[in-house]
């Protein structure tokens, strides 16, 4: 549901992409703040929807849409769906816990002391006697297997069409 809302707001895939890390990295590091009481699904399009507003700030680009109406627009559907599996707090972090675990070790471990620890990219390339480069390749590919994981899991789910 999170692709689906970024890529209704942004038409550059590359930045679309960008926007999904840069929430998912924001969503980790503030979930301390989470209400457990509340549905995970809009809290993590609320982040969203803000790292797309700074994204048209720091491009100088204004949406291609009125901007208030489409977001209304996508919250209703969103919530229309939102009872479908996925998209509660515990489903979230079982789906979470289980696809960390069918990562390999080495990915594990860089996730672990990337988004666990908050350490940085070339803090860990150091600790692991690796390159930077090597490190962001890493995430990069664990990242790709936790959304291929989450896909198999059914829990990115496509908008239907209103009929």
């Amino acid at each position: 549901m999170l692709l689906a809302m970024l890529r209704s707001m942004v038409y550059d895939k590359s930045a679309v992409d960008d926007l999904y890390q840069e929430t998912m990295i924001t969503a980790w590091r503030t979930l301390d703040r989470y209400d457990e009481e509340r549905p995970f699904g809009p809290w993590l399009r609320g982040i969203a929807r803000f790292q797309t507003l700074a994204y048209y700030r720091k491009t100088k680009r204004l949406p291609t849409f009125d901007h208030e109406s489409v977001v209304a627009h996508i919250e209703n559907r969103l919530d229309q769906i939102a009872a479908r599996p996925g998209d509660t707090w515990e489903e979230k972090i079982e789906a979470l816990g289980d696809c960390l675990e069918r990562l390999p070790g080495d990915a594990r471990n860089v996730v672990a002391l990337h988004y666990e620890q908050s350490l940085t990219t070339e803090v860990i390339a150091h600790r692991l006697r690796t390159s930077r480069e090597a490190i962001k390749k890493r995430l990069q590919r664990a990242r790709a297997r936790l959304t291929d994981c989450f896909e198999r899991k059914g829990l990115f789910l496509r908008l239907e069409t209103e009929s």
